[in-house]
């Protein structure tokens, strides 16, 4: 709490936010959060987890057909009493599967059928995505905030926990230390959650999705200084669909390539003609009426001291990257309440070479 303080009276006279009421009222269609009330995304406390098996069996094996490994799962809640039970994992992904880009790939935590876990709170779980460390734990801290950003805007997102992970070998009697992980929602139990189903087609034309769903998700991608999505490939997007809103709604999801996260691996198509991840690229489509982001800027402008404080009030973040993240931040701001430079930003798929699909990206 004094580090976020002693930030937040540094940067006072720096940012543009501070200008505003903090007593700001919140305008989303979610409520204050997007977490359900119960279970395992419930809770904001970090879960300590421990994967007790042949790791290097598993890790070896990062095919596209991976097979599921028998490990035993172990965890616990503030460093409180230790629960176990046995489960199967594989590896999973595209970029972060592959060894020469990640040591330690993603993994899909498969629960079904497990014997002695209907009072833990992985009850309600049948399968469920671990993002781990792939370079360094610190990029995994920073990825997980992007996901807390999208769910201050919508309930129409991945539910994600924080948690500690750590690997144990039972070949080599080796044991990893504990580094921060995801464990992120399936999907089917996200559409689930908003009385939805998923729709797994391609080539979805972008402008037959919900209006106003799509430029929440696309105003935050360039938020984030993300260009690595696409609608119509799926890439990096889930679509759901509900009787209450019929039209498709994107769901986006890994954000590892994004410029607010700044791997070390991460690097724009060249399609997209930018230098870095760094720079911002608005990928929606065409959309000659400003006016018409007019809510979704509002929304943005709404959320702007609850954004900030995700990053404020993280003690575990780098201080530098805090200053950073929040000049950054500064800069999107900067952009949507300035008309000339929105229209610039916003209006770029109208230009000739502005709205592209980039069917490589989904083979990231």
């Amino acid at each position: 709490m004094k580090f976020a303080l002693s930030l937040l009276l540094i940067l006072t006279l720096q940012s543009p936010l501070w200008s505003q009421s903090r007593d700001m009222q919140i305008i989303s269609d979610s409520n204050t959060t997007a977490y359900d009330s119960g279970g395992l995304f419930g809770s904001e406390e970090i879960i300590y987890i421990c994967l007790n098996g042949d790791i290097r069996k598993l890790f070896k094996d990062r095919k596209d057909n991976a097979i599921y490994h028998p490990i035993h799962f172990s965890y616990q809640q503030d460093r409180g009493n230790t629960i176990s039970f046995d489960i199967k994992v594989k590896t999973r992904g595209h970029f972060r599967r592959m060894r020469e880009n990640c040591y330690t790939p993603p993994l899909y935590l498969n629960f079904d059928s497990v014997q002695g876990r209907s009072q833990t709170i992985f009850s309600e779980q049948i399968k469920l995505k671990l993002v781990t460390a792939c370079i360094d734990e610190k990029y995994v801290l920073r990825e997980y905030l992007v996901y807390k950003i999208y769910q201050l805007i919508t309930k129409k997102s991945f539910c994600t926990r924080l948690v500690k992970v750590c690997f144990e070998d039972i070949v080599k009697n080796k044991k990893t230390d504990l580094k921060f992980g995801i464990l992120l929602e399936n999907q089917n139990d996200m559409a689930l959650r908003n009385n939805s189903i998923l729709l797994k087609r391609l080539n979805v034309n972008p402008k037959i999705t919900d209006r106003e769903m799509f430029l929440k998700m696309t105003v935050f991608q360039y938020l984030i200084g993300n260009t690595d999505w696409s609608i119509q490939y799926l890439h990096n997007i889930r679509l759901i669909s509900g009787n209450k809103f019929p039209a498709l709604v994107p769901v986006p999801y890994d954000f590892d390539h994004s410029g607010i996260v700044d791997t070390p691996y991460a690097y724009p198509l060249e399609e997209l003609q930018l230098r870095s991840v760094k720079q911002r690229r608005y990928r929606g489509y065409c959309i000659i009426d400003m006016d018409e982001f007019g809510p979704v800027f509002k929304l943005f402008n709404d959320l702007q001291v609850d954004i900030y404080k995700l990053y404020i009030e993280n003690p575990q973040l780098e201080k530098s990257y805090v200053k950073n993240t929040l000049k950054y931040l500064d800069e999107f701001y900067n952009t949507i309440n300035d008309p000339k430079a929105a229209a610039r930003a916003f209006q770029y798929p109208c230009n000739r070479r502005g709205n592209i699909a980039i069917k490589g990206l989904k083979k990231k």
